[in-house]
């Protein structure tokens, strides 16, 4: 690597005038953009950056030296955090393309801009290395990130004009640069507020990746431009007069909907684009700022909606209540001329730089590195919470909740004590709860919005207060992984069911090894491998597990290890549907009437075959239901929405049978309701009367547990069918006291 002694001195490189009339072009661009500006710094890394890459060309047939000179022009103009952050993008390259040592440029430049070089080099060295997979590459962006917020904002330019110039790549890589770019950096930017980069990168990639697609939403765009400007025109005309008449220092102007955006909406509402009616947005930006701008915005507001009438449920108020991201600004939607609906948007010229430019705009309007700590370390905080829990193994699944996290819309709740916490859309009181704390999230019981018990899956709405239940004795259900939407909830709680299972292995070894040594058995772990996948059990693991479980019994295995029971031998082939139908074809026969038999498989009647109702999510007539042919030979019915559905039926698809109800009657089948509410005496009583004697149901079990005045309680019982078990829950909801009846899952 070279050191600093080999460089050449200021007067020894020749930079061609061209490239100098650029840096000047860049440093104006500073002083225009940038609260302080070392150009000493600046032209040094230009002349080091210059150097560095004096032999090296671009695709386009440019000297290399042109790009990241177009990267700190992006970096001043369209992040515009700070000098270091422009040099830092002269230099990004150096260390990773070139023989500079980092040494080197902490020699010349400091720690501080060493810091954010090694970032930028790691995250290269990344995303060019086709060993690792993708999220393993999303991990170490983010953990780069979180060095220095800095390595991540020049990133966002270095790939933005990496893209502007991308038709001078071959075709394979353009696709694999813009499916990366839709997929993570434009998401990342949004989460980060930078909204003008955010939208060129979706548009750029968007270009690439469906072609067709841009170019039909393109040109619809242009031919409508001539119509829709002058309604835009027609639109702003009185307003603009108002806002004068009343001494407001405003910008007005209508902002088109970048073509990526619109194309989403198409794709959501299955619209063409001539109905889509919020293509374009009018946008009123005000020069006052301070408390004084916010009121401001209130007032503008109350003079659109004067001369236009509103649309109440369109409203949103993001300056008392921020986006996650900084973003603050008034929208309303209103009815234009001609009835056309029209989004109006109110924010003052803060708000607005903060709404192009995010994290970024904080620095110009915070006094002192204090405050700049402070903003970054909130930013931070959001990435280390990503980072916590995952799971070498979860990788991929990482990766998805984290885009799913980055592009959800937001909602806004309240706790009881009025404090505001924002969730993606979708969330439920169990992602409140484990966005509260992770302890609230480990023990939430149950929850209550606006004062009403709610069921843990239901979605929460902007506005709602929520208050969650907690008990000592409670822990996470796994079934919450399947409503659950935020990282942190679905980690803990994966991280929790994991734990449990090596319990439950650790368990099974251990009553494995009583087992056998009371049998007085001798087999090696090889040998229990080989029985093991003769059991058709994946590995040893799942072994112990079922029998941690008590799922398998371990005499049972003993047996079978003796040669004491004598199972016909197995085979791959003997799980085939075709196959099994021919082992219990004796046991099918034509529906009878007289017949006291639940199920039709394969298109008939079961009368004598073996079928088991699976505990874990207890079906009953009415229920999307499948089988599932057991080691034994049982079928096993599960319910579609069962939380084994998803396994049995992608990876054990051979073993999966057509089961459907024979609606015949007088067959009983145990279901579960999980009750809540408000603790009192004679509670249990209304409970039972109402289900015994009112409904005449039998009850096989019932559990009540109560804390703080709350009641939460799981009723075992027989019904008929889906309607029997509806009728119950409806009757349940009418007892005094009862806030939340719903069916459980065991």
């Amino acid at each position: 690597m070279i050191q600093a002694s080999a460089v050449p001195q200021k007067s020894e490189i020749e930079i061609d005038p061209k490239y100098e009339e650029r840096l000047e072009e860049l440093l104006s661009c500073c002083r225009t953009h940038l609260p302080t500006v070392d150009e000493n710094m600046i032209r040094r890394a230009f002349r080091l950056s210059y150097w560095a890459h004096r032999n090296d060309w671009r695709e386009s047939g440019e000297k290399y030296v042109s790009h990241p000179l177009r990267v700190a022009t992006i970096v001043a103009r369209d992040i515009g955090l700070d000098d270091t952050s422009v040099a830092a993008a002269l230099l990004h390259d150096v260390v990773e393309d070139t023989e500079l040592s980092l040494d080197l440029i902490r020699d010349e430049f400091g720690d501080t801009m060493a810091t954010i070089i090694d970032g930028l080099t790691k995250i290269e060295g990344v995303f060019s290395s086709q060993k690792l997979g993708q999220a393993e590459n999303v991990r170490k962006l983010m953990l780069s990130m979180a060095s220095d917020l800095r390595v991540i904002l020049v990133k966002f330019a270095d790939r933005l004009h990496n893209m502007r110039t991308i038709e001078a790549l071959p075709k394979k890589k353009q696709l694999q640069k813009a499916s990366e770019t839709q997929e993570l950096f434009a998401p990342l930017a949004h989460r980060f507020g930078l909204f003008k980069i955010k939208s060129e990168l979706e548009d750029l990639s968007f270009k690439v990746l469906d072609p067709e697609a841009y170019t039909h939403i393109v040109d619809r765009l242009e031919e409508m431009a001539e119509q829709r400007e002058a309604y835009i025109a027609g639109f702003i005309e009185p307003l603009a007069e108002h806002l004068e008449e009343e001494g407001f220092e405003f910008d007005i102007k209508g902002r088109v909907k970048n073509v990526y955006s619109i194309h989403r909406k198409m794709e959501r509402k299955n619209k063409p684009i001539d109905e889509i009616y919020d293509i374009f947005a009018i946008r009123v930006i005000l020069q006052s700022g301070g408390r004084k701008g916010k009121e401001d915005c209130w007032r503008v507001y109350s003079l659109v909606t004067d001369l236009y009438k509103p649309l109440p449920e369109r409203f949103r108020d993001f300056i008392s209540v921020p986006k996650s991201n900084g973003y603050q600004s008034l929208h309303t939607t209103v009815f234009g001329p001609g009835g056309r609906r029209v989004e109006v948007q109110v924010r003052t010229q803060e708000m607005h730089e903060v709404a192009e430019r995010g994290v970024a705009a904080h620095w110009k309007y915070k006094e002192g590195t204090e405050n700049v700590d402070e903003e970054m370390e909130r930013f931070l905080e959001w990435v280390r919470d990503l980072l916590e829990n995952p799971e070498p193994e979860e990788a991929t699944e990482f990766v998805k909740e984290f885009r799913l996290n980055l592009y959800d819309e937001e909602i806004y709740v309240f706790t009881p004590q009025g404090d505001l916490l924002t969730l993606p859309q979708g969330a439920t009181p169990v992602d409140f709860a484990f966005k509260v704390h992770t302890e609230v999230g480990m023990q939430c019981l149950g929850a209550k919005v606006n004062g009403k018990m709610v069921p843990l899956s239901q979605e929460l709405e902007s506005g709602d207060q929520v208050e969650v239940i907690t008990s000592e004795k409670q822990n996470p259900s796994p079934d919450w992984i399947n409503f659950v939407v935020t990282h942190k909830a679905r980690s803990r709680i994966r991280k929790w069911t994991n734990e449990e299972r090596r319990k439950a292995v650790e368990l099974g070894k251990e009553i494995w090894g009583k087992t056998k040594d009371q049998a007085d058995l001798e087999i090696s772990d090889q040998d229990l491998q080989e029985v093991a996948h003769e059991l058709k059990f994946p590995d040893l693991q799942q072994l112990f597990y079922e029998i941690g479980k008590g799922l398998y019994d371990s005499d049972e295995l003993v047996d079978y290890i003796k040669g004491n029971t004598q199972p016909e031998e197995k085979t791959v082939e003997e799980f085939d549907e075709e196959s099994l139908r021919e082992q219990y074809e004796q046991f099918l026969d034509a529906a009878q009437e007289t017949e006291k038999q639940a199920l039709v498989i394969d298109g008939e009647v079961q009368k004598d075959l073996a079928v088991n109702y699976a505990s874990c999510c207890n079906p009953i007539p009415g229920d999307e239901v499948f089988g599932f042919v057991s080691k034994t030979g049982t079928v096993n019915i599960h319910r579609s929405n069962c939380r084994n559905a998803s396994d049995l039926l992608v990876n054990k698809a051979d073993r999966i049978l057509d089961v459907d109800w024979s609606h015949q009657k007088d067959v009983q089948f145990v279901a579960a309701l999980r009750l809540m509410g408000e603790d009192r005496v004679g509670m249990v009583n209304d409970i039972t009367t109402v289900i015994s004697k009112n409904l005449k149901t039998n009850i096989r079990s019932i559990t009540i547990d109560t804390e703080d005045g709350i009641f939460s309680g799981t009723i075992m019982l027989h019904v008929s069918d889906l309607e029997h078990l509806q009728r119950l829950i409806e009757r349940l909801k009418r007892i005094d006291g009862i806030q939340g009846v719903y069916r459980f899952k065991e």
